[in-house]
């Protein structure tokens, strides 16, 4: 699973990378995902917004299994 998360991690990771953040997985655990956003996105206001627009929703579309993403 941890593979899996990970790739589906890497589609998101250009387009915050561009903006001066990242994300890093932390743990999996009945169906969450846990990601730390470093960098520019860890203080960034829109933080929650890139969280499940962008990031919670291309895992969920990547594996079906995730219920929720969350920031740790």
């Amino acid at each position: 699973m941890k593979e899996k998360i990970q790739a589906a991690l890497d589609k998101v990771r250009p387009g915050l990378q561009a903006d001066g953040g990242d994300v890093e997985f932390v743990d999996y655990k009945d169906g969450v995902v846990q990601v730390k956003l470093t960098g520019a996105c860890g203080g960034c206001p829109f933080a929650q917004m890139t969280l499940a627009n962008g990031i919670e929703k291309t895992l969920k579309a990547s594996i079906p299994e995730i219920k929720k993403v969350v920031s740790v």
